[in-house]
């Protein structure tokens, strides 16, 4: 962070008025010293009391600021004294650094390495400023990879999701079909037990069947018994 800076002032303003400015910014350069930021602000807000103020109130306002950590505000303050004096190089440059310094405090990294360009656009000889580019710059990329992968990661994380889904869907899914297939009708045993043990006879037809038999049977006996009493055909030879 910048030094609180001094400006000499060529003013048509009261004398009694310039006085007491100097004397508000005198107090606000002694409360800061002693590190009393928030007198400081306050003396230094009076010393900008009037339209307009002074460059050296309004610097000093905006690093009270800051030493509060209320980076927004001093970010605001630095950002009107670099729009309001284009003619003081040197003052531009150091309202721009300041002005990346809270944009920086305030985690908005684009904005603090646009005031840096800025900044060394002004007084490119600034090394201060010129480092702070590169650290910007670096948290920057550092940021952008981070968020990359983060990225990355819950799309991996959702391709995951997905799969697991599908994967359940698929058991359940399979679940059905295996408790489907245990609970068959009993038609289907039924069906396959017919298959494979065919239907037994009426009693009717059993004893028709048995009658047939039987009859079959006698058939064959008499057949048998007929045979034997014709007996067979001999020669017989008389041997006398």
């Amino acid at each position: 962070m910048r030094y609180l800076i001094v400006v000499i002032l060529c003013s048509l303003v009261c004398p009694r008025l310039l006085a007491q400015e100097k004397s508000y910014i005198k107090k606000g350069n002694a409360l800061y010293g002693e590190k009393k930021y928030k007198e400081a602000e306050d003396s230094y807000r009076k010393s900008v009391a009037k339209k307009g103020g002074n460059v050296e109130g309004n610097f000093n306002l905006g690093d009270a600021l800051y030493k509060q950590k209320k980076f927004a505000d001093a970010g605001a303050q630095f950002d009107k004294l670099a729009q309001s004096d284009g003619k003081n190089k040197m003052l531009t440059a150091q309202a721009y650094h300041n002005l990346g310094n809270s944009l920086l405090e305030n985690k908005k990294l684009e904005e603090s390495i646009e005031a840096y360009k800025k900044a060394l656009l002004n007084n490119p000889k600034d090394d201060e400023t010129r480092y702070n580019l590169a650290y910007a710059q670096e948290k920057l990329k550092k940021q952008q990879n981070k968020n990359n992968k983060d990225n990355k990661n819950n799309k991996d994380n959702k391709d995951q999701q997905k799969q697991d889904k599908n994967n359940k869907n698929d058991q359940n899914k399979d679940k059905k079909d295996q408790d489907k297939n245990q609970n068959k009708p009993d038609q289907d045993k039924k069906d396959q037990q017919k298959q494979q043990n065919p239907d037994k006879l009426s009693k009717d037809d059993a004893e028709r069947m048995l009658d047939a038999l039987n009859n079959d049977e006698k058939q064959t006996q008499e057949k048998l018994k007929n045979k034997k009493l014709k007996g067979a055909k001999l020669k017989i030879d008389k041997d006398w």
